[in-house]
């Protein structure tokens, strides 16, 4: 921040002010450790990912910052309506009906990441932003200083630290500079291009479900669009597909107009109107922000990556620097939530003894590693059901991280697919069948129907998990809307486990260690 002198020492270096690393500097600075909090460029700044899980409500009261998210005016987010490609109605996930402080919230992300930027250094993190780390130095693996440039002054310098977090996004220094360890996903390997339209329409407008995203299918079955409305009065929304199918659309249109360009804002406008009429039907009359110029339409692409390991000697990766999936399901800002926590809580539990810095970071990493694995597959599972296809992802999926994520289902799944000592292709379609019902075309008043007419025991979240051949032989084909709603309750039990990250960080355990997150012990614990 203005007027103070960056340090030439700290304890803790963050370098990356998002989601991660301001949540990573808040909880550790709330501990009594010293923390440097680096960011490369001025806050506020641009960046997409708005729609947010209500998980990031237990994330929030926990470093404190509940309070001024909720009271700060964005947009809230009921619900979410999603409507896959061979149901002739949305599904709809309702947030609030059972407890209306359950709702999550559509956010411009740069005054969201910026609230978070200040919060930690109102914790007591000591805060820069337009300061850029260029190089780490080394003492054998472990990084132990950071050189640094100010982009506005020029002026250059080095910090040194004991312990480092990089959460400096998708650049992610450590893990492509130095590791040399990012993978990316070859089922996933799609572009989205987005604009922000002004006066659109709102889903089910005067009812408790307004405002709630929605999110379609692409008629052709080549990716999703999605339509977010936020509190400035524009509506996000954008476009998801596989590379391949872009590029090839692109290109018959170039040829159909005499080769002279299907640009992306073109390409864009093509998709909405042709493939996404709920969608454009939602956008209405709306006129898109800074039409026919290069800025109307955002791309990106090469964005769905992990890591074989996100943390080593006295350092560790959070957020994008070490993963990201897609923007299908929300799951950005909730697993950098995750993995600022777990670089917070490992760093201190090794800071203060209760294990090795080895099984810390062993710990990090499996956390990581977990959660991403549990998203990953619900979004691979939601590909096969929009793209009507099987999926080749034996690749993508991390055997070790797959049996932790789903040791609820897996000996379920087991009786209904080939078993061997190893993960198996047909394993793997069976577990992405099992979670792609997470979207399935209910609502609430379904849920309410079908809970009144069957056993109570079936529809508890307690219960065991089903499969869906479980649930047809159960319910035959008489009651249609029952097999819908139970593979839907069935299918968020081995996810709805991260929903409150404080309660799950709490139970989940790692290597034989669990976490510990009271203010002032935060660390490991052994079971």
């Amino acid at each position: 921040m203005a007027g103070q002198t960056l340090p030439t020492s700290t304890q803790i270096l963050i370098v990356g002010g998002g989601p991660a690393g301001s949540y990573a500097a808040a909880a550790l600075a709330r501990e009594g450790f010293e923390v440097t909090l680096l960011e490369a460029v001025q806050f506020p700044r641009y960046h997409i990912g708005e729609s947010l899980l209500p998980s990031v409500r237990h994330f929030l009261a926990f470093i404190g910052a509940e309070e001024s998210i909720m009271n700060y005016g964005f947009t809230v987010k009921p619900g979410a309506a999603v409507k896959l490609n061979q149901f002739k109605r949305e599904g709809y996930t309702d947030f609030v009906a059972l407890n209306p402080n359950n709702g999550s919230w559509n956010v411009i992300r740069s005054e969201f990441d910026d609230l978070l930027f200040r919060h930690a250094s109102n914790s007591g993190a000591t805060v820069f932003d337009n300061t850029r780390v260029t190089e780490f130095q080394f003492e054998g693996e472990r990084p132990v200083s950071a050189s640094w440039r100010n982009a506005i002054t020029g002026v250059e310098g080095r910090i040194s630290f004991s312990y480092l977090v990089d959460a400096s996004g998708r650049n992610g220094i450590m893990s492509t500079k130095y590791l040399k360890n990012r993978r990316y996903n070859k089922a996933l390997n799609n572009v989205a291009c987005w604009g922000y339209w002004d006066g659109t329409g709102s889903y089910m407008p005067g009812t408790t479900r307004e405002n709630a995203i929605f999110v379609e299918a692409l008629k052709d079955e080549s990716g999703w669009a999605w339509f977010i409305p936020l509190h400035d009065g524009s509506t996000s929304v954008g476009i998801v597909m596989d590379s391949e199918s872009s590029n090839r659309k692109k290109k018959a249109s170039r040829a159909a107009s005499g080769g002279s360009g299907s640009n992306i804002l073109a390409h864009y406008k093509e998709e909405l109107l042709s493939r996404a009429p709920g969608v454009l039907k939602l956008i209405g009359t709306a006129t898109l922000r800074n039409d026919g110029t290069p800025e109307a339409v955002k791309s990106a692409s090469d964005f769905s990556y992990s890591a074989p390991s996100y943390a080593g000697d006295h350092f560790r990766l959070a957020g994008d620097s070490g993963a990201f999936i897609d923007p299908f399901f929300s799951s950005g800002v909730h697993l950098a939530f995750t993995g600022g926590l777990s670089a917070a809580l490992t760093i201190a539990a090794s800071i203060r003894g209760f294990c090795s810095e080895e099984d810390a970071q062993r710990w990090h990493t499996s956390k990581i590693a977990t959660s991403y694995t549990r998203f990953l597959l619900v979004v691979l599972g939601t590909y096969k059901q929009i793209r009507n296809q099987a999926m080749p992802v034996m690749s993508d999926v991390d055997e070790d991280n797959f049996d932790r994520a789903f040791d609820l289902i897996r000996p379920v799944i087991q009786g209904t697919a080939d078993v061997g000592k190893a993960l198996t292709e047909d394993e793997l379609q069976k577990t992405m069948d099992f979670c792609r019902h997470l979207f399935a075309p209910t609502n609430p008043e379904m849920h309410s129907a079908v809970k009144a007419r069957l056993d109570p025991s079936l529809t508890s979240p307690d219960a065991p998990v089903m499969t869906e051949s479980d649930i047809d032989s159960l319910l035959g084909d008489a009651d249609e809307e029952a097999k819908l709603v139970l593979s839907e309750i069935n299918a968020r039990k081995p996810i709805h486990t991260m929903y409150n990250p404080t309660e799950n960080f709490g139970v989940e355990a790692h290597f034989g260690f669990k976490a510990v997150l009271e203010r002032g012990k935060l660390g490991l614990a052994s079971t």
